[in-house]
């Protein structure tokens, strides 16, 4: 099986990303399954290697996608020339990193709809900085969107055996409840089940949450789940999809954690994201670091394949050399083994 080009930006420059992307490209096995090219600063990168303890490794800049090496002990970064070492401070917000991460990001967007690489996976930017350079985005699932073109997308997270698919993300709590509607919900779960079925898992089980402590307990603590998420289960089910709910928010992740269902469908940003990152974020007191920081987020419904860490910027780590690269690791993972569906002919990220 030949092996898929993925594509990694580097992330915010004054965040853990190029760190942990010169830990994650350390590791020869990596090379085995697929070829990474870093989208990125290549002084930045070469920096970033000796901070993590790999001045063993080199960096070899390019500028085209053709002209990389593709071999363990060599960094491929598209060099983009963007941002320098002294142009920022490690671990702060700055509009200067702020606009790199947004131009890796682009970058790597154009090059995947081209089909110069055959996947993305995405190190962490900060919101705050890409703001403050007037690229106006809530994360990067929306820079995605808007440059593919895409309306109807969702965000996964994974982790071993639970997923966790989102009716919202970016926004108030206020106006996540707001967009719990009929319409949104079937929506997803329609995303949910093919996305499992892209995946190989033949006869998904779809999980749906409620929005409310009980699921409303029959309107009592409110009218989301009779009004908005019982009606589009029950139209899920009649198009064939296997669909349960909804269950109660407080139950329904340890049950997808135990095999109940393979996906989980939560109304809202935190609804989801806290339980998976409950089970894949261990921190220890006693040595007072993380010992595991994994997950991996995955945006449906693009007509390009992108993953990426399921974590921030990690300012406070930065230039420490000690974040930890596993998430990244998960998420080239992945995005390989979407790629190599998809280039098999089963795997359909977006049908329009």
């Amino acid at each position: 099986m030949d092996k898929r080009i993925i594509g990694i930006t580097m992330g915010d420059p004054a965040g853990v990303g190029a760190e942990i992307t010169a830990k994650a490209l350390g590791k020869p096995d990596i090379y085995e399954r697929c070829n990474p090219i870093v989208i990125g600063d290549a002084q930045i990168m070469a920096r970033a290697c000796g901070l993590v303890g790999r001045d063993d490794l080199s960096i070899h800049a390019v500028h085209d996608v053709a002209e990389a090496f593709f071999q363990y002990g060599t960094i491929d970064v598209l060099d983009m020339g963007v941002i320098g070492v002294c142009d920022y401070e490690i671990g702060q917000v700055s509009a200067k990193a702020g606009d790199a991460a947004f131009q890796y990001v682009k970058k790597a967007i154009g090059l995947a709809m081209k089909g110069d690489i055959d996947a993305t996976v995405t190190n962490p930017l900060n919101k705050e900085a890409i703001n403050l350079a007037n690229h106006h985005f809530s994360g990067h699932t929306e820079i995605y969107a808007e440059f593919t073109g895409t309306s109807r997308y969702t965000m996964m997270l994974a982790h071993k055996n639970l997923r966790v698919v989102h009716v919202s993300t970016h926004v108030s709590l206020r106006e996540a409840c707001d967009r719990v509607k009929k319409a949104r919900v079937l929506e997803v779960i329609k995303i949910a089940d093919q996305a499992c079925r892209d995946m190989g898992i033949d006869k998904p089980k779809i999980g749906v949450a409620g929005l409310n402590p009980h699921c409303g307990e029959g309107g009592l603590f409110g009218w989301e789940e009779i009004e908005e998420i019982i009606p589009a289960i029950e139209e899920a089910s009649k198009e064939g999809i296997s669909v349960f709910g909804p269950v109660p928010p407080d139950s329904i992740f340890s049950k997808a954690r135990g095999g109940w269902y393979d996906v989980v469908v939560a109304m809202y940003h935190d609804q989801g994201h806290i339980p998976l990152k409950l089970e894949g974020f261990v921190y220890s007191k006693e040595k007072r670091m993380w010992e595991a920081v994994e997950g991996v987020n995955i945006t449906l419904g693009l007509p390009i394949i992108r993953t990426s860490v399921d974590h921030g910027t990690a300012f406070d780590q930065a230039g420490t050399g000690l974040a930890n690269e596993l998430s990244l690791v998960n998420a080239i993972d992945y995005a390989n083994s979407f790629a190599q569906r998809r280039s098999g002919g089963c795997f359909v990220i977006n049908k329009k």
